[in-house]
């Protein structure tokens, strides 16, 4: 049982019936028109004009910072966000622009209004010609180091707002967007915000084999289209995969606040065996061992993936994410496996067991 990310996914029956039947077109000279079915329908979903269809999150994002910046601006991201720690440093490195760490002052992954208002009122005092000048937030929902953590979307408004009052655009990595709307029980356009573009990911959470959107006004994205273009971005008959990611967006979408119902209940068990965990506010589970358990969170990784349960080690904790191909009984044996690995790890540190 797999549960190392809602990555790890495989692609349902209807969705390989769907890319083998897809109609096509050459998408970079006159577009593919399922593609064109895609960027239309998540671009709608979440309240905005225009979507992009790209290969992956990561590009997503770099193609919104690119076009957001000019070289040497300077944006705004909290501690951990994904621009800032798992893209290979490209935001600085292609994208040009210079990054400044927003602390967690709300909530974990979530800065505050203040913070944002901070760096507007110590850039406005500012008088010097060769000082950094700030062009862009970028806001992460849910924070996938902050364990899934989500910006409220009233509070997303606030700090898109704040944003915007200092002059600043505001880009939202939206990649498991779907989980915060659900976990809201609002719709994905609500619990994206005031944000100017958006990315979200067909192959988190939702369980397509591949693709991310990036969605913002019709402008935005001709831009970006460019932008695309000079990546390597741009995928011919690439209908064949927005198909997959069509049929996730009737399947997925429905069910998705599933995975926070079975991560809360994985929490709970946990926490019967003497484990810490943080309830969990989607469909990631971050565990740490109690403190007088006596190994660490990379020896517990260990022991239970040896068990037959995938993780994987996230600072001080483990991580464990509930997922599609994950059903109750799935999870029922996961939990027997992790319990059994926990007990015996504690037997050979010479913890009593639970």
């Amino acid at each position: 049982m797999d549960l190392r990310s809602d990555t790890v996914t495989q692609p349902s029956p209807a969705m390989r019936q769907a890319m083998a039947a897809a109609r096509v077109g050459d998408d970079v000279i006159d577009r593919d028109p399922t593609v064109q079915e895609l960027e239309e329908r998540t671009a709608a979903l979440v309240g905005q004009e225009a979507g992009l269809f790209v290969p992956s999150g990561s590009m997503s994002n770099l193609l919104a910072l690119m076009t957001s910046l000019g070289r040497g601006d300077r944006f705004l991201a909290p501690r951990h966000a994904h621009v800032l720690t798992h893209e290979l440093g490209t935001a600085a490195w292609i994208g040009g622009g210079i990054p400044l760490e927003l602390p967690w002052s709300h909530a974990p992954g979530v800065p505050s209004v203040a913070d944002i208002e901070a760096v507007a009122a110590e850039e406005s005092r500012r008088p010097a010609y060769y000082e950094l000048i700030t062009r862009l937030v970028c806001l992460e929902n849910t924070h996938n180091h902050g364990g899934g953590h989500i910006v409220g979307w009233q509070l997303a408004n606030q700090l898109s707002d704040a944003a915007h009052a200092a002059g600043w655009r505001v880009h939202l990595d939206g990649a498991r967007l779907w989980h915060a709307a659900a976990a809201q029980s609002v719709s994905p356009a609500r619990a994206a915000g005031n944000a100017d573009s958006v990315t979200v990911c067909f192959s988190k959470g939702l369980g397509a084999p591949v693709g991310s959107m990036l969605c913002s006004s019709r402008e935005f994205i001709d831009r970006a289209w460019r932008w695309r273009k000079a990546l390597g971005g741009g995928m011919r008959q690439a209908g064949v995969l927005a198909a997959a990611a069509l049929v996730a967006l009737d399947e997925e979408l429905p069910r998705i606040d599933e995975d926070r119902l079975r991560a809360a209940r994985l929490v709970r068990a946990l926490r019967q065996s003497g484990l810490e965990a943080d309830e969990p506010a989607t469909n990631i589970v971050l565990v740490r061992p109690a403190p007088g358990d006596g190994f660490t969170a990379e020896a517990l990784a260990r022991a239970w993936n040896e068990a037959g349960v995938g993780c994987l080690t996230m600072g001080p904790a483990v991580r464990l994410v509930t997922h599609r191909d994950i059903d109750d009984q799935s999870l029922a044996d996961a939990i027997d496996l992790l319990t059994t690995a926990t007990n015996t790890l504690r037997h050979a540190t010479g913890v009593p067991r639970l």
